[in-house]
C-alpha cells in the first residue's frame, strides 16, 4: 500500500481531523493551536527521516518521494507553524471559527504537500482543487463586506483558472495520450515535432496550462484578484496565501515542465522564452502599480507580483539550459525559500502594526519607529530584504538566480530585473521613512503577542541567516533540484 511513504501527509490529516473533534467536544478552545502545531511537528520530523534515501514513485506512478516533493513539504509545514502561530492572538477575530480555521490552514497544506509529490496530471488537478477550496473559504473568515467580497471574487476567477489548466491538460492528454509526465516526455519526444499538427496543438496546451497556473502564482497578466484579495482576507491567511500559495504553483510548474516538457531542445526554448516575455511585463507591472498604494497589504500585493517576475526569470533560465544545468531550478528553489521568510516577517510585522493602529494604511504607521520599535525595525528589515540589499536572504536569493540567468546568456532579462529591483526601493522604502521619520498620527495601543512576536523572530533570523550564510539552504535547494537531472 506505500502508507509508509506518506506518513507526513497522513500526520497532517490526523492532525486536522482531531482539531474538528477536539472543537466539537471541548470548551476549551486553547488547545487548538497546540494540536495544530504538534501535527506539523510529526509531519516535518517524518519528512526529515526520508531526506537523503532513494526517490520512489507510489500509487501507479501518481505520487514521488523524492528530494524535491521533500524540500516543498517541509517548506509548507514551516509556513503553516510559522501562520497558526502569528494567528493565535488574531483568531480573536473569528473565535467562534477558531477550530475550522486551524483545520482549514492543515487540509490547504496537505492539499499542497500532494501538490509537490504528484508526477500525474489528474491527480495533481484534484491535490490543486483541495488546497483552491480550502483557501476560498479562509478568505472569507472575517465575514464582513471586504472579506466576503475577497472570497467571491477569489473563488470565481479561481474556479476560471482551473477550468483552463484543465483544458491544458486535456490538450496534453489528446497529443500525447498519456497523464504521466514521465509518458508524456516521453510520447513528446518521440511523436511530436516543431511545426507539426502535434507541435501546435502541443504548444496551445502548454499556453493553456501557464495561464491556469498564472492565477496561482499571481503572475502578470492573472493578478486581478491578488489586491482586492489581499486586503480583505484576514492578515494570518494574506501572508499563508502569498507565500504558500505562490510556492504550490511554482512547484506544480517546476515538476510539469521540466519533468514532461524540457525536451526536445525547441520545446524547452519555446517555453522558456515565454516565462522571459512574462518575468519583464510582471516585474515592471507590479513594481509600477505597487508605488501609488496607500495600503500596505495592496502594496505587497503588486510586490508579490513583481517577485513572482523575478521567479520566472528562473523559469526562463531553466527552459534555454541543458537538461544537466541545475542553477535555474536551485536558483527557484532558494528564492522560493528566501521570499517565504522574507514575506511572512513581513506580514507578521503588519498584523502587529495594524493591532497597534487600527489601520492598514501605510501612512498610520507614521511614528512606529518611536512607538514601536521592535515591530518597525523588523519590518524595514523584511522590505530591505525584499528591494535585495545585503545582508539579507533577498540579496543572496536575487543574486544566485540573476547568476544563472547570465550564464545562459539571458543578460538582458537580468538588466530589467535590477532595474525592477531599483524601482521597487522606491516604494518599499517609502513604508520605511513612514515609520522612522514621520510624526505619529495615531497612539500605539495595545502589545503584540508573545507568540506574533516569536514568530516575527523566526522568520527575521531566518532572513539574517539565509543572508550571512546561505550555503546550507543553497545546498539542500541544489540536491532537490537533481531531480531533474538525467
Amino acid at each position: 500500500m506505500n502508507l509508509g511513504l506518506i506518513i507526513p501527509e497522513l500526520s497532517v490529516l490526523a492532525g486536522a481531523i482531531i482539531v474538528i473533534l477536539f472543537n466539537l467536544f471541548s470548551k476549551d478552545k486553547k488547545g487548538l493551536n497546540l494540536i495544530s502545531l504538534a501535527g506539523l511537528v510529526v509531519a516535518g520530523g517524518f519528512t526529515i527521516s526520508y531526506w537523503g534515501k532513494s526517490n520512489q514513485v507510489i500509487f501507479n506512478n501518481m505520487l514521488a518521494v523524492d528530494h524535491f516533493a521533500l524540500f516543498f513539504k517541509l517548506l509548507f509545514l514551516s509556513i503553516a507553524g510559522l501562520v497558526i502561530l502569528a494567528s493565535i492572538k488574531y483568531a480573536s477575530k473569528f473565535a467562534q471559527f477558531r477550530g475550522e480555521y486551524s483545520a482549514l490552514v492543515l487540509i490547504s497544506t496537505l492539499g499542497m504537500m500532494l501538490m509537490a509529490s504528484a508526477t500525474e496530471l489528474i491527480f495533481l488537478f484534484v491535490a490543486l482543487e483541495l488546497t483552491s477550496l480550502t483557501l476560498y473559504a479562509l478568505v472569507g473568515f472575517l465575514k464582513n463586506q471586504k472579506s466576503t467580497e475577497s472570497a467571491l471574487k477569489y473563488f470565481l476567477l479561481g474556479a476560471i483558472s482551473s477550468a483552463i489548466f484543465l483544458y491544458g491538460m486535456i490538450f496534453i492528454y489528446g497529443f500525447t495520450g498519456t497523464t504521466q509526465l514521465g509518458e508524456i516526455a516521453v510520447a513528446i519526444q518521440n511523436n511530436i515535432t516543431a511545426g507539426s499538427t502535434g507541435g501546435f496543438g502541443l504548444l496551445l496546451g502548454i499556453v493553456l496550462i501557464i495561464t491556469g497556473l498564472g492565477f496561482k502564482i499571481t503572475a502578470f497578466p492573472f493578478l486581478m484578484w491578488a489586491p482586492d484579495v489581499y486586503e480583505g482576507a484576514p492578515t494570518p491567511v494574506t501572508a499563508y496565501l502569498s507565500v504558500a500559495s505562490k510556492s504550490a504553483g511554482f512547484a506544480i510548474v517546476l515538476r510539469i515542465f521540466y519533468s514532461a516538457f524540457s525536451q526536445p531542445v525547441w520545446l524547452g526554448n519555446e517555453w522558456g522564452m515565454a516565462f522571459g516575455i512574462l518575468a519583464v511585463i510582471g516585474m515592471t507591472a507590479g513594481n509600477i502599480w505597487a508605488i501609488p498604494q496607500p495600503n500596505i497589504k495592496r502594496m505587497l500585493a503588486y510586490s508579490s507580483v513583481a517577485q513572482a517576475g523575478y521567479i520566472m526569470l528562473g523559469l526562463a533560465t531553466m527552459g534555454f539550459a541543458a537538461q544537466t544545468d541545475i542553477l535555474g531550478q536551485s536558483g527557484v528553489l532558494f528564492f522560493l525559500a528566501a521570499y517565504t521568510a522574507t514575506n511572512l516577517g513581513a506580514f507578521f510585522a503588519v498584523i502587529g502594526l495594524s493591532e497597534k493602529t487600527g489601520s492598514d494604511n501605510i501612512e498610520d504607521y507614521a511614528g512606529m519607529g518611536k512607538k514601536s520599535p521592535l515591530l518597525a525595525l523588523a519590518l524595514s528589515f523584511c522590505l530591505i530584504s525584499l528591494i535585495g540589499i545585503p545582508p539579507t536572504a533577498g540579496f543572496i536569493a536575487k543574486f544566485y538566480l540573476f547568476s544563472a540567468a547570465v550564464q545562459h546568456n539571458l543578460l538582458w532579462l537580468v538588466i530589467v530585473a535590477v532595474i525592477n529591483s531599483v524601482i521597487s526601493a522606491y516604494y518599499y522604502l517609502r513604508v520605511v521613512k513612514v515609520m522612522w521619520l514621520n510624526e505619529a498620527k495615531l497612539e500605539a495601543t495595545a502589545p503584540a503577542s508573545t507568540a506574533l512576536g516569536v514568530a516575527i523572530a523566526i522568520s527575521c533570523l531566518l532572513v539574517l541567516l539565509l543572508g550571512v550564510a546561505p550555503n546550507f539552504l543553497l545546498r539542500f535547494a541544489e540536491i532537490a533540484a537533481n531531480l531533474f537531472t538525467p
